[in-house]
């Protein structure tokens, strides 16, 4: 767990860099002010409206306890058990099966379901996917996702602006420098991607281990995500940049860009959480 939380920080500080080196690529110093500056205005935003973008996206309503008791009951007995705060619980009026968590901090949390999560999933699965959602806020994964998110959306954003700021420029610049200036502009991107991608996979496997420890039952979690796997129901309207912060992939994924999933195999998962069944529970 150590060694993953490093890596986490590890990648946002690369991200970060990226965000720089463009900037600097772009405009030198000038640049590389525009870009710090821009990094931390977006920084902020991610820290204090993310939570709220997100949920008014999906149109996530209040679960009130009159009407989703058992619900409430369950998320209320994995926070005692997490030691956390109990989050606010949306409901998502979606078919698609899936549950995610948001917010800035543990006392800021919320966790989401869909409607076709309630109906799909037997007591003992809900209760396992709550855990995963929960142990998310427990790790601080919610505020760590949405940075990566935010600072990767940057970088594609400055490089569009390096790319054809390169091409429609000056006809009098080096030829060398341009074409380092567009390289980099596709290079970093990429890179950004793939380095959020990472931090995901890896806090998704820390989340499915803490969720488990909570409620002591790793093969819940297990039945839950073979059954979220092979549902077809896939979500045709949102962000794909918010795919990460599902338990699995809302969003349907083919061939070539499976090699950028935001989240580990789910067979990988589900073997991770069996052998932890076997040796711990």
């Amino acid at each position: 767990m150590i060694f993953n939380n490093l890596k986490t920080f590890f990648v946002l500080g690369v991200l970060t860099l990226l965000v720089l080196v463009i900037g600097f690529a772009l405009g030198g110093t000038i640049g590389l002010t525009i870009a710090l500056v821009f990094t931390i205005l977006m920084n902020i935003i991610s820290f204090w409206y993310s939570d709220k973008i997100v949920l008014k996206m999906y149109k996530a309503k209040p679960a009130s306890h009159s009407e989703y008791g058992a619900l409430n009951d369950t998320v209320k007995d994995l926070a005692d058990r997490a030691g956390i705060k109990k989050p606010k619980i949306y409901i998502v009026p979606k078919d698609t099966p899936n549950a995610f968590a948001t917010g800035r901090s543990q006392k800021k949390a919320a966790v989401a379901v869909t409607s076709g999560l309630l109906d799909l999933l037997d007591e003992r699965e809900l209760r396992g996917v709550l855990a995963h959602e929960l142990a998310h806020i427990k790790n601080k994964d919610t505020l760590i996702q949405t940075v990566a998110v935010i600072l990767a959306s940057a970088i594609a954003y400055i490089a569009i602006i390096a790319r054809w700021g390169a091409i429609f420029g000056s006809r009098d610049e080096n030829s060398t420098g341009l074409f380092q200036i567009i390289a980099l502009s596709i290079v970093a991107p990429l890179a950004a991607t793939i380095l959020q991608l990472s931090i995901s996979r890896s806090r998704e496997y820390l989340a499915d281990e803490k969720g488990a420890s909570f409620t002591k039952d790793p093969s819940a979690l297990a039945s839950a995500l073979n059954k979220l796997e092979n549902n077809p129901k896939k979500l045709r309207v949102g962000n794909q940049a918010t795919a990460s912060m599902f338990i699995v992939n809302p969003f349907s994924s083919r061939n070539f860009m499976k090699l950028f999933s935001t989240h580990p195999a789910t067979s990988e998962r589900i073997k991770r959480l069996r052998k932890m069944s076997m040796k711990e529970y």
